[in-house]
């Protein structure tokens, strides 16, 4: 059964809680409350590793969490909706007898939908005064704001995303009411934290395999004094292997000539990815070479082994060699868990890319992994350098492949830079 952890205002929590009962049998939920946001950072550090899995009553928390959760936890919140924002409406027209036609509204930047809910309703439209504020909002500058407006006679009621905004506002004598989150957008929050926890257990099932391969290995054994030094290096290379295989509760098998592979589950060898990455670095620094390791995913042994022998070739085929993941979708995965992963596929169906990268006789993988490069460093623009610096490829290469591209409108040339020092000047380019 996954644990989920379930972050909020108690309030809040007890409403997810009681319409969860479905759920019970394959979600066990472990409620942590909070009464400002700012508990909310060290509720997510000391219990991270304590669930499976995270649910926030709301955008506000889930933002923050965000900053100190892995990318590898499942995370979800309860949006906030025009439904929870005419909950909120219709709750102060009731208490107070009429449609306030002047209103004050704090909302956060990431989901203003207060403008969008009031254009939608075939009513005379309040005048609103809207508060957008980021997370690291002082609740004290929301509650001025709804006070300013309120004793200049601006408004005749408040919004507030912040339970202690409206106490405080209804302690002026101010109706206030909270945007809470409604049933509606509860039950549909579940829902998909129920198919993410299941695609999560089927993906985490999946079989995986390591190839690991010391690189040059007959060199290595030429170079010994004897063949009982040999005996002595290969027993200290497998005891480490085995090491990582008990690690991850892996089968390991030796395949000679210093290639070695461990089967395990996915899950297993995700979580242990910086083990593998130590064993690696003993391994290299043991038999004094390079190491390649590749890592296939699949739904079978043999979909697995497949995927496996395709990332050790992309391995052995970069020029520092690294840790690389096929997954079972055909995506590459190179360096995972560095700050320099990179993930790109060698796949795509778009029959108008494949005909141009077919023209200019570039790979899908090589235009892929350019594009992936450019989008994960935010490059609206680019020179052939860059991409040959974080490619480990040479200059003259990368340029043959964007003067290809270029050709066949995947890139185009928008300028050049020129340098105080002598030289050619460089070329600037855009992808298309």
């Amino acid at each position: 059964m996954y644990k989920i952890g379930l972050v909020g205002l108690k309030t809040s929590i007890e409403l997810i809680l009681d319409m969860a009962e479905e759920y019970k049998h394959e979600l066990e939920f472990i409620s942590y409350s909070y009464v400002k946001t700012e508990e909310v950072e060290k509720i997510v550090k000391e219990h991270t590793s304590h669930v499976d899995a995270w649910l926030f009553s709301g955008p506000i928390p889930y933002e923050i969490a965000k900053k100190y959760i892995g990318t590898d936890k499942i995370m979800v919140y309860v949006p906030a909706t025009e439904s929870g924002f005419y909950k909120s409406f219709l709750e102060m027209i009731y208490e107070q007898g009429k449609i306030i036609e002047q209103l004050s509204i704090d909302t956060m930047s990431l989901n203003n939908i207060s403008e969008e809910a009031l254009s939608q309703l075939n009513i005379k439209k309040p005048k609103i005064y809207t508060k957008v504020f980021e997370l690291d909002v002082d609740t004290n500058e929301l509650l001025n704001f709804h006070m300013n407006l309120w004793k200049k006679g601006k408004t005749a009621g408040a919004l507030s995303c912040f339970p202690s905004v409206c106490e405080a506002l209804r302690e002026h004598g101010i109706p206030s009411y909270r945007m809470s989150i409604s049933k509606i957008e509860i039950r549909q929050t579940l829902r998909i934290l129920s198919e993410k926890v299941k695609a999560s257990y089927f993906k985490d099932t999946q079989i995986g395999v390591e190839i690991i391969e010391v690189e040059y290995f007959n060199k290595v054994a030429e170079e010994v004094k004897t063949p009982y030094h040999l005996q002595y290096l290969e027993l200290r290379l497998k005891e480490i292997l085995i090491q990582l295989g008990e690690t991850i509760n892996g089968s390991f098998s030796e395949k000679g000539n210093g290639r070695y592979m461990i089967f395990s589950s996915r899950g297993a060898i995700e979580r242990e990815i910086v083990t593998l990455e130590d064993t690696v670095q003993k391994l290299a620094f043991e038999a004094d070479t390079t190491v390649a390791v590749g890592i296939g995913f699949g739904e079978t042994a043999y979909s697995a082994e497949i995927n496996a022998f395709r990332a050790i070739q992309h391995s052995k085929g970069m020029k520092k060699r690294g840790i690389v993941i096929v997954q079972d979708d055909g995506k590459i995965v190179e360096s995972p868990g560095d700050k320099k992963e990179l993930q790109f596929t060698s796949r795509t169906q778009n029959e108008v890319l494949y005909e141009k990268l077919k023209k200019g006789n570039i790979s899908v993988k090589t235009y892929k992994k350019i594009s992936a490069l450019i989008h994960k460093m935010k490059w609206n623009f680019f020179t052939t350098k860059d991409l040959a610096t974080h490619l480990e490829m040479t200059e003259r290469n990368v340029r043959r492949i964007i003067t290809d591209m270029c050709e066949v409108d995947l890139a185009q040339c928008v300028g050049q830079e020129t340098y105080a020092t002598r030289g050619r000047p460089s070329k600037i380019y855009q992808l298309l």
